[in-house]
């Protein structure tokens, strides 16, 4: 485990036994089939709270074995106990040929990951420009589109409206990141900075999504307002880039 030690400490301690067992327990499943294990999200930036977060991961394969992917879902329980998600399962030529289609999941991973063993695959990945916009269209677009449908479903229940305001806020925050990444700004932010660069760019305060990213905050009708119509707002802005 002496390979693993040194990205382990940038790990908040808590974690960092949690993870060595789940390093462990990937690399005897997968065997010479695993390829890289590398982490993301807040528990790279620094914020990881388990209360609120698990710890998001990519498992790089070079090929898929449904049968080791059975195996390790055994082990699901245990791990969601110890705040690890499921990894997303990742081929090198999957990587390469989604550059287009999930740009903007490869940039979130991109700006702010570990490795924990074996190659970085995410380091180097080159975007292009129109990708990264159409996807940014289309997820403002799928967002709307989810509120409304969210909106009907909840049937007026205020504890819906507040679970829905939670599940748009991540999606949107990467969409964010996109914008940011469309105006040269390509280096990883905490998420109250992405949301305030993008204020200024689009010259609105984003009161509902600050609002969606806070979970203490009150989240009913008035707040889900606020956030459809931030959301409105910032697909047109996007439409007129």
């Amino acid at each position: 485990m002496a390979d693993e030690q040194k990205p382990m400490d940038r790990i908040v301690e808590s974690m960092r036994e949690p993870l060595r067992r789940y390093v462990d327990l990937v690399r005897e499943l997968a065997g010479a089939k695993g390829k890289a294990l590398t982490l993301f999200g807040a528990i790279v930036a620094g914020i990881f709270d388990p209360k609120r977060h698990t710890v998001r991961n990519v498992l790089v394969v070079d090929q898929v074995d449904l049968a080791m992917l059975r195996r390790l879902s055994e082990h699901g329980t245990r791990l969601g106990k110890s705040h690890i998600a499921a990894p997303l399962i990742m081929t090198p030529p999957y990587i390469k040929a989604s550059l287009d289609t999930f740009a903007l999941e490869l940039i979130e991973i991109q700006q702010q990951h570990l490795t924990l063993f074996g190659e970085d695959h995410f380091a180097d990945l080159a975007f292009q420009d129109s990708h990264i916009r159409l996807q940014c269209e289309r997820e403002l677009k799928a967002i709307l589109v989810g509120l409304r449908q969210g909106l009907l479903a909840a049937a007026g229940r205020e504890k819906f409206i507040k679970a829905l305001d939670a599940q748009v806020a991540e999606t949107l925050l990467r969409t964010l990141r996109g914008l940011l990444w469309l105006k040269g700004q390509r280096t990883a932010k905490p998420a109250n900075e992405v949301v305030g660069e993008v204020e200024k760019i689009v010259e609105r305060k984003l009161s509902g999504l600050r609002t969606a990213l806070e979970p203490t905050a009150q989240h009913g009708w008035d707040e889900f307002e606020h956030l459809y119509q931030d959301v409105e707002a910032l697909g047109e802005a996007v439409n007129a880039w």
